[in-house]
């Protein structure tokens, strides 16, 4: 591991400005204005398309099986993020993977509270579906709020009775609403990214006064039986570790295939850090090893 590349990302990370307290649209441009130092390869096509209904965009690099594909959920608390913030991590997963990877724009909290997101995100499966695509030869994916989005997709998808997809890959996933777990104190200062008071504040929007546990909001309390085999990747200076922990140890007692792979001293969703660090790009192509192994 590069320490001096992690570092770098740590103090790029803490000089971020926050003048007073940011409004959810001022939140949601310093995002975008982040994403924007990390432009995609020029190989990659990226074509947008309306995934019945949702705006979403196939990110497909070369050498792309066409009839594999992922389904990718971004990460950003369900209140921010876009397909302009992950059109890069998911061209490199797209390239790893040798997969055709779909982002989508779900609509997003306060506007749009849960299930908004959810009901999105099995409306792009199912396109999918209507597109040709095997349900075998699909895996979800996502980061952050993104990777728990991943979860309730999937168990939404095994409650609607739809094809199950191949596999399911969570980064750094959000499970618990609430902040429940031990690593939301314990990691609290090497986290730069992630603190309890953020995640309360997004919790809040998301979830618009329902139930903090309602397992699609929350699917560290969904019925997990059935599920496609889980890739679950978290940093170990993270405070929502737990919540990745937690997660695979639910999914494993549920009868799940999980691979549970705690990355040493890296931070929340450090995959999205690839072009500058060694870890981000190795932990992408671990991924599409597994995708290509489970959405064979």
């Amino acid at each position: 591991m590069s320490q001096q590349q992690l570092q770098q990302i740590i103090q790029m990370l803490k000089a971020q400005p926050i003048a007073g307290h940011p409004t959810v649209q001022e939140t949601r441009a310093n995002f975008e204005q982040m994403a924007a130092l990390f432009p995609v390869a020029a190989d990659v096509k990226c074509e947008p398309v309306n995934a019945g209904g949702i705006k979403a965009e196939w990110v497909t690099a070369p050498g792309a099986d066409a009839g594999r594909a992922v389904l990718y959920l971004h990460g950003g608390g369900y209140v921010i993020g876009s397909i302009n913030t992950h059109r890069d991590l998911g061209a490199r997963i797209s390239r790893a993977a040798k997969a055709r990877v779909l982002l989508i724009d779900y609509r997003l909290a306060p506007e749009h509270p849960f299930p908004a997101a959810v009901e999105d995100s099995v409306t792009a499966y199912r396109w999918m579906l209507a597109q040709g695509f095997k349900a075998s030869r699909i895996a979800i994916a996502g980061d952050s709020a993104g990777g728990g989005l991943t979860v309730a997709a999937l168990v939404a998808i095994r409650d609607a009775k739809l094809a199950s997809p191949g596999a399911g890959v969570c980064l750094s996933p959000w499970t618990d609403l609430e902040g429940l777990g031990d690593s939301m104190k314990s990691k609290a200062s090497v986290d730069p990214m992630v603190n309890k008071e953020a995640l309360a504040e997004m919790a809040a929007h998301y979830l618009a006064g329902q139930n903090p546990r309602s397992p699609l909001a929350a699917p560290l309390y969904a019925d997990l039986a059935g599920l496609p085999p889980l890739l679950i990747h978290v940093g170990t200076a993270e405070t929502l570790l737990d919540d990745s922990t937690r997660l695979a140890e639910r999914a494993r007692k549920a009868g799940v295939k999980v691979t549970l792979e705690p990355w040493e001293n890296m931070i929340h969703v450090f995959q999205v850090f690839a072009p500058m660090l060694d870890e981000g790009q190795e932990a992408i192509e671990k991924i599409g090893e597994f995708v290509r192994a489970n959405a064979a």
